[in-house]
């Protein structure tokens, strides 16, 4: 399954007319794409500028996900988009968690290592 279409499909489909309209609709659509190949319905992804974390999942199944996820490496997005996602089955970290999150994305710890010591992470990001 393909995760993402190219930017240039979504602007001649009308998606959005600037680069940061075309970036949020291509994390938008990787996000879908991680849902359904996870089978979980967010009620709602958001997509909105958050300063001190990459993602979130709230209790009443509304995802939301830093904008500048979108500036980072495709496998780190995969990483917190699945992360958020999987707490729609799974509300904690505990060894089913981390199990799904290693099925789905096998290098999930690495990921998890960089972002605790901050390296793919954005200017100006705390973590």
């Amino acid at each position: 399954m393909a995760l993402l279409s190219s930017g240039r499909d979504l602007l001649n489909r009308g998606y959005a007319r600037d680069e940061g309209g075309v970036k949020r609709a291509l994390l938008r659509r990787r996000a879908g794409d991680w849902a359904r190949r996870l089978r979980v319905r967010p009620r709602e992804v958001r997509i909105r500028s958050m300063t001190r974390k990459w993602g979130s999942c709230s209790t009443l199944g509304i995802v939301t996900l830093a904008a500048d996820l979108a500036d980072q490496q495709p496998g780190f997005q995969d990483f917190v988009i699945a992360h958020e996602l999987l707490h729609l089955r799974v509300p904690n970290h505990g060894r089913l968690f981390k199990a799904l999150l290693t099925a789905h994305v096998p290098a999930w710890k690495s990921y998890d290592l960089q972002r605790r010591r901050g390296m793919p992470i954005a200017p100006g990001r705390k973590s």
